[in-house]
Order: C-alpha cells, then structure tokens, then sequence
C-alpha cells in the first residue's frame, strides 16, 4: 500500500480539531519541522492453499526438480507436519500470521471427510490461521453447512451426521468472502479483516480481503449456492481498498482461491512461462495492492509482477496443495510513511518422515529440513483416523493391479474403470454411455499385494458423494459436449468414458473441431439419434463448465458414484482394469 501526503496532513488536522482551541494554537506552535519516525517493522506472512482435509501425510510426493526417469521428490505435508513448519517459520519474527487462499475443505480423505471436514478445521485451529478466503470446494456442501463449519454446532444439513467424534465448535479463524452476496447483497462471510501488530510509533495493520474465483458457480452443484451471486474479483478487490485505507491498513494483503500456470519450478521467482486466469485479475488490481495468495491452480510460484508490469508492484504466491508446502513471506514495513519497503517469499517443502505405498517408497531428501509431527495435533488427527478405520478398511474386493489418476487430458485405466461403473449401475435407466470427469478423479486407486481394494482407497479417488444421473442426449448434444472440453471456458480436460464409447481429438485445430472422430460400439454417432448418457450429479448440473450436460431430458437418478464402484468392483473374483485406448490423441508431436 503506498502512503499519500495528503492523507497523513488531514489526519493531524482532524487529531487537532479536536483538542480545546487554546491547546490547538499551543501544539501548532511546536508541531516539529521533522515528523517523527519509527523502525521499520517486519511482519512474516505465512501463505497455504488447497489444503483439501489433508490432515494425514498424502500418499503423493512433492515434485522438488526434473522429469521422467531424472524426478526428484520429497515426501511432504500431514497436518501435524504443516504445523511444526509454520511454527519454525512464525519464530523467525515477532509479528507473523497465517493466511489460507481457499479449498481448504472439501475434496478431502476420507479422515476428514467422512465426519464433514470437522476435523480439518480442528487442525488448522490449532495451527492458529488467521484467516480463509473461500474457495469453490467450500461450497461442496451448500452455503448451509458452510456456515455452521463457520460457526461451529451439529445442525444437520447433509446425509452424513456431523459432531460424530466431538462437539463441533466452529473455526477459530474468520472465513473470508468478498464477492459472494446473498440476493440481500450482504456477503455470507466479512470481505476483509485486518491484524494489528505492534504499538504507539511502531504500530502497523495489514489488511487482508478475501475472495473465491467469480467462475465458482460452473465449479460446484448449483443446489449447495442457490441464492448467492458471484462478483468480479478485481472489482471487488478495488472497491475495497479506500475503505482499509480508512481503517488504518498500511498493507494490502488479497487471498484469492485464482491462480497461475508457471513453466518454472517451485521457488523460481522469475514468472517463467506465466499464463492463467489470475493474469487477468493481476491487470486489473488496484496498484495499492502489496501482496497477492493465489490457489485453485495447486501449482506452486513465486512471482514478482512487476516484472510484467512495472506500475504493480505485486508479490503473487501459491504453495501447491495439500499442505505440502507454505510460503514464507517476509514482509517490511515503514510505520511512518504507512508503506510497505520491502517483500519477498519463499516457499519451503514441509517435508515428513517418508511415503511408503504400493506404487513407490519415498525416502526424505537430506538437502531439505524434514520437521517432526507437532505431538499434539498427530494425537488429535489420530483420534479421526482410528474413527474412519472402521469404513477404510473394508475390503469390497479385488482389482488386477495399480490403476492410476488419470491426467486433465488423457486417459487411464483407473479413469475407464470408474465410468465402466457408472455404465453398469445405471443400465436399467437405459444407459449406454457414461462420463466420467477427470477432475473429479482425486488420487490413485492402490490395492494391497492380492489385490484387495478397501472402501477407503475407493473413497480417496472419489470423495464427492455424487449421485449417478441418467438423462437423454441427442447425438449432436454429445458431439457439441465433447467439443466443451477443449473450449476456452474453463480449464481444460477429457472425460473418461466407457467400453465401447471412443473418441479420437487434435489439439492442434482450432476451438470447436479439435474432436475429429466419435464412436460407440464401432459405428459413428448419429447427430439425429438419441442416446441415454450417464454422469455424476455434480457434471448432471453443468459443472465445470460443461453446460450441455443441462440439456439432457428424461432424467433418472441412481445410485451413488462409490456404491456403483463398490458394485462393480466387487461384482467378480478378480476384476481386471480395462485397457486404455479409448481415447486418441491426433496432435501432431511439438
């Protein structure tokens, strides 16, 4: 935030209009030529994202450096983990704070998950976060249950009972939501908050506004933000600033849940390769804007701004997901210009004890600082972990090897099984096609040595407790739908799609030709023809931007996404993954 003159002088006027009038001559008359001035102060800014409920060590590594045979990873994150790293980072300086940008909730394991992220937020409380912008996972299970996550208490606003473990008390931090209004126009949560740090000459305030993406209604079920609008983030953020600034805010802190795409690695400050819907944003901001912390994205970047435009001085950061990394953020600022004179971050691998899985064994890197589990906290996210063993480890039976997430764009054999699935639990509402997003796909799914699959790794690669949807499409609905996933709205990415239902695509072509063949069971699809297709709720309702799904007509409702797996999985002695192939990428190599 810059200081401005003018401000400062009407500030000592309005202090002395309000002194008696013989007073006011008198400190008129020895008002100093020089103002006085104080130490600069240092404020540690600690930022995380995309937490996800990732209050156990994830079973995924942290990429450190390289590609392909040449990859470097470091086993990272566990909420016990994340708290011993923010500690160490908190006792560089006096004055620090903790900053979330969204997604902390939701698309969570099944230790948080199953009992409603409570004890996500049990852990961050401990932590001791100051505040959380919402971000689109936040709403996975409606504004309702939000707010009583918010809050705290056991009213019941999903199928899944909450306070199962303990009393729920609510968040010790303040949710953030400036862009999100109810149709009375007030937001569901404050836009802003400010922490003072420091006293008399010394003291500062940084200021901190919050926001989610303004695309968050293509990204959740409509149902669970019924009611609420979704406001341009950059607009918001502007709107805002002269009231901090009223308040007394020397610093400009935005924790937005938007982010970038850098070509760069984790702690390469250079904004190589820069690209990214938060770019739009970032060129549009207020340039009274200090600092930006960035998600949605789960990249992790160090980017000065300035260095793509000079007029804004903006620090933008992300630290991946899952509490696998914080961004240290030292920031300096001057009490008396009411300025900040300094800022730069790093982000630091919060490195645990190891990863030991079926698919790899990941030993800490002696180059980075492993940090010992906070006892305190690895005691509490114990209690949740023993409460979900029960429904984790049930064996629901056996598959014939590892079946791995699938990418945005491609294909897996995790992703086939999943729609195969859907295909088979939904054929008595005339299914002969099912959708599978790939985003929707959260981790691999690993079975034990004979092939035994647990309801809790099926759990971990499906946690949204979606509904299966059947509805009716023509075939020119279904070519127009498969054309959306390589538009420009939205990121971009492939169904999985199941046995018998092909597809070939160019990303070469332009937007709207890039799928250039489509197939069910060997024979083109028919545009004129109707065909029953079958997604989840969550695709049934336009999510992630795949609005055609909307139009389908005779819509049938069927079983959950995980008992359809569980059915299917179980269904045989031993069932085999199916062969990729499906899909066919035609773009031409470079």
């Amino acid at each position: 935030m810059r200081c401005h003159a003018a401000a400062l002088c009407s500030g000592m006027i309005r202090k002395l209009i309000a002194l008696p009038a013989v007073l006011a001559i008198s400190a008129c008359a020895t008002v100093p030529t020089t103002p006085q001035t104080a130490e600069p102060v240092t404020v540690r800014i600690i930022g995380i994202n995309d937490f996800h409920g990732n209050i156990e060590p994830p079973s995924r590594a942290f990429t450190v450096r390289g590609q392909g045979d040449d990859t470097v990873r470091a086993p990272a994150g566990g909420g016990a983990y994340l708290a011993s790293a923010i500690a160490a980072v908190k006792a560089k300086n006096e004055h620090s704070m903790v900053i979330s940008a969204g997604d902390m909730i939701g698309g969570s394991p099944i230790a948080s998950s199953l009992f409603l992220d409570e004890p996500t937020i049990g852990v961050m409380n401990r932590i001791g976060i100051d505040f959380n912008a919402v971000g689109n996972h936040e709403f996975d299970r409606g504004k309702e249950e939000l707010q009583r996550i918010q809050r705290g208490g056991c009213e019941q606003h999903t199928l899944r009972a909450p306070c199962q473990v303990e009393q729920y008390g609510g968040a010790d931090f303040q949710f953030l939501a400036a862009n999100v209004r109810e149709a009375n126009g007030q937001t569901i949560f404050p836009s802003y908050g400010i922490k003072q740090f420091g006293r008399g000459a010394s003291a500062v305030a940084v200021g901190v506004i919050g926001l989610t993406l303004e695309d968050t209604p293509t990204l959740v079920t409509p149902s669970g933000i019924q009611g609420l609008s979704f406001a341009d983030e950059a607009n918001t953020i502007n709107a805002l600033i002269p009231q901090l600034e009223a308040e007394g805010a020397d610093a400009i802190v935005v924790s937005i849940h938007q982010g970038l795409y850098t070509e760069v690695e984790y702690n390469d400050g250079s904004c190589g390769g820069v690209s990214g819907p938060l770019l739009d944003i970032l060129a549009k901001l207020d340039p009274k804007v200090d600092l930006v912390i960035s998600g949605h994205t789960h990249r992790a970047y160090i980017c000065d701004y300035s260095k793509i435009d000079p007029t804004r001085e903006i620090l933008v950061t992300s630290a991946a997901s899952a509490g696998s990394l914080l961004t240290d953020i030292e920031m300096v600022i001057d009490p008396t210009r009411s300025d900040v004179i300094a800022l730069k971050a790093d982000n630091l691998i919060v490195q645990n004890d190891g990863i030991t899985n079926r698919v790899r064994t990941i030993e800490p890197l002696a180059e980075l600082t492993t940090f010992a589990p906070d006892s305190a906290i690895a005691a509490y996210v114990a209690r949740y972990s023993e409460a979900s063993r029960k429904y984790a480890e049930r064996s629901i039976g056996r598959i014939s090897g590892i079946a791995l997430d699938p990418p945005s764009i491609g294909e897996s054999a995790l992703g086939n099984l999943i729609a195969d699935a859907q295909l088979e639990a939904t054929k008595e509402a005339g299914a002969q096609i099912a959708f599978m997003n790939n985003s929707g796909i959260r981790t691999d799914l690993l079975p034990a040595e004979d092939g035994t699959v647990t309801f809790g790794a099926i759990y971990a690669s499906q946690p949204f407790s979606n509904t299966l949807v059947t509805k009716t499409f023509t075939g020119a609905q279904i070519l127009t739908l498969l054309d959306q996933q390589f538009d420009e709205e939205g990121f971009m990415q492939t169904f999985s799609v199941s046995k018998g239902f092909a597809y070939t695509y160019d990303l070469s072509q332009p937007a709207g030709s890039r799928v250039t063949a489509v197939s069910l069971n060997g024979h083109p699809i028919d545009p004129l023809a109707n065909y029953r297709v079958t997604m989840n709720s969550f695709l049934s309702s336009g999510g992630d931007s795949f609005t055609v799904f909307e139009q389908g007509t005779d819509s049938v409702v069927g079983p959950l996404d995980l008992d359809a797996m569980e059915a299917w999985i179980s269904a045989v002695e031993m069932r085999q993954l199916p062969e990729t192939g499906r899909l066919t990428n035609l773009t031409p190599a470079g």
